[in-house]
């Protein structure tokens, strides 16, 4: 386990982020994506609260106590280095839409999408408008996302049982950059919500924290 200084994490955030007239905050906070489709993209309220309580124990990050709500249409979008999405049900982004996320991520942004079992179809379909150029690559267990501050000797921790089979996390990435995560069959988040929610054990609940944590650890240090 390592530890890190915020204020260090926030030099190696591509400047150009900021560049859109907003200063980054003086603390870490996840941006929720609020997208349209219909999908239940507000699902878990609890979820990156949870996280970023377990993230202020457990690094040197200094961390918000509550999620942000942002839609890509947003003028604040280009104030959070790392939005986050989930849900059960379809994903729709328009054509403007798909273009300023694009221009989000490549401007040093960070997307971490986690299916919550019925979000994969429309969302591979529709993160195809933002990269047309560039596929979902599965990525190898030695990948530094699974080590950034914890270690997944065997990738993403499986967390919700559901459809059955492994846990499979996959990139987009953009010169060489990293700029979307995404888990499939394993529903990470699941695990940051509140114990009474999902009924989670706490050791399965320990490595949804800890994946959690390595992904924003990435994400701020990549």
């Amino acid at each position: 386990m390592q530890k890190y200084s915020f204020l260090i994490l926030l030099l190696v955030v591509p400047a150009v982020l900021f560049a859109q007239g907003h200063a980054p905050r003086s603390e870490f906070v996840v941006a929720r994506l609020k997208y349209n489709g219909g999908g239940d993209w507000y699902n878990d309220p609890s979820i990156i609260p949870n996280l970023l309580k377990f993230m202020a124990t457990h690094t040197n990050i200094d961390v918000g106590n509550r999620e942000a709500i942002v839609e890509i249409t947003d003028e604040e979008l280009f104030s959070y280095p790392v939005i986050f999405m989930t849900g059960h049900g379809r994903v729709s982004f328009s054509k403007p839409e798909a273009a300023r996320l694009r221009l989000y991520l490549t401007s040093g942004g960070f997307l971490y999408a986690d299916d919550d079992y019925g979000m994969d179809k429309s969302f591979r379909k529709e993160i195809k408008k933002v990269f047309p150029d560039a596929a979902l690559v599965e990525l190898p267990f030695p990948h530094e996302i699974f080590h950034s501050h914890f270690s997944f000797a065997s990738g993403a921790p499986k967390i919700h049982e559901h459809d059955g089979g492994p846990p499979k996390s996959f990139g987009i990435f953009h010169e060489g950059r990293m700029v979307v995560f995404y888990t499939f069959n394993t529903n990470i988040s699941d695990g940051w919500a509140d114990e009474n929610v999902h009924g989670n054990p706490p050791a399965v609940r320990q490595k949804a924290f800890e994946m959690g944590t390595n992904i924003m650890v990435f994400a701020l240090t990549r």
